[in-house]
């Protein structure tokens, strides 16, 4: 069992990615009760509001973040000329394999009535502005890639049923990247989700940064329960100054090159997470992986908490609220020119496999 911290200590850890309202109304007593700061995403469209008013009713201990997840991507539409019907035969019917068309057609035709109208993408990047602006602090999120998803006949089912569509690639990278762009526009950080999407990922920081330049340095961009190799991973830190690492148990613990990822990541680029949708366990679960990460760099953990110490005295719960602060003043520096030859040999040698 992970060792509780004192409230003096606990009031410096950040659970930098969490989802509290999937799973409902928080309750007061719940967020009366929370000694950390946490970062609640928004997925989807009705999660939105949700957030906001969380973190408008708790503006001390939560961070808001908008944003639309991969996920959910098929209900966004890219070309609003497409009806519902459209639109969603061109996303999960388009290329089929003829063996299979009569079978996808039939469960085409039962998911359809089940699916919203789609939305288009202005209306959604309409929404993520607006709560953007009205929380200063606001980070862009749960947004990002994710090749292996099946869209369910009811996401919210106490048991999904599957079906076999997957959501293009492209179509995702079009959602992400308008996002992006939103962030590099009002300067927001962002949490980002890639599941087998390592090279289409890291194409598209590349394709960012150049568009962009000193712009996208302004930003910081946290790879959420990260699924790089550790190879993978220290290839991206040395290309992008800005990409952060945060990691979860409830994801990271299945990756038995977890401790040898930790080990390859830079001590000033790890943040910690729940990535819980129960708020009374965020911070139980933020700090086991705290714990693992302080095992793995050989850290000791605060017993107190001291306001003044140099760097070389400095304790789990320190170093990664240095590191949490760093992300999220962002202002980073580009990388020199070496490093811009690092970034190239990324980009060849990146795997689309993940550990």
């Amino acid at each position: 069992m992970t060792p509780s911290l004192s409230p003096e200590v606990l009031r410096h850890v950040v659970d930098v990615h969490c989802h509290p309202t999937d799973s409902g109304a928080v309750s007061k007593e719940s967020v009366q009760a929370l000694e950390i700061t946490i970062c609640a995403m928004s997925s989807h469209k009705a999660d939105q509001n949700r957030v906001a008013a969380l973190a408008e009713e708790n503006p001390d201990k939560v961070v808001p973040c908008f944003g639309y997840h991969p996920w959910f991507s098929h209900l966004v539409s890219l070309d609003d000329s497409l009806n519902k019907v459209e639109h969603y035969r061109k996303l999960f019917l388009h290329g089929a394999p003829p063996s299979k068309q009569e079978e996808f057609n039939q469960i085409f035709n039962r998911l359809l009535p089940i699916l919203p109208d789609p939305y288009p993408l202005a209306e959604i990047l309409g929404d993520v502005r607006y709560n953007l602006v009205r929380f200063p602090n606001a980070m862009v999120g749960e947004v990002g890639l994710d090749r292996v998803f099946r869209v369910p006949f009811d996401y919210f089912a106490d048991q999904r049923e599957l079906t076999p569509f997957t959501i293009p690639l492209e179509h995702q990278i079009a959602i992400l990247e308008a996002q992006f762009e939103l962030a590099i526009e009002l300067k927001r950080n962002v949490s980002i989700h890639s599941v087998k999407a390592q090279q289409a990922t890291i194409d598209l920081f590349k394709r960012l940064a150049e568009q962009h330049e000193e712009r996208w340095y302004r930003i910081s961009v946290d790879m959420h329960s990260c699924g790089f190799s550790p190879e993978t991973w220290r290839d991206t830190e040395k290309a992008f100054p800005n990409v952060f690492i945060s990691l979860s148990t409830v994801i990271n613990h299945k990756h038995s090159n977890l401790t040898r990822l930790i080990a390859m990541a830079s001590p000033n680029r790890l943040l910690v997470e729940s990535d819980y949708n129960d708020i009374n366990m965020c911070t139980s679960q933020t700090l086991e992986i705290l714990w693992l990460i302080a095992e793995a760099k050989g850290w000791a953990i605060e017993v107190g908490w001291v306001e003044e110490l140099k760097e070389t005295e400095w304790g789990a719960v320190r170093r990664l609220a240095e590191n949490w602060q760093r992300f999220r003043i962002g202002g980073h520096s580009p990388p020199s020119r070496s490093k811009q030859a690092r970034k190239k040999r990324l980009l060849e040698s990146a795997s689309e496999s993940e550990s």
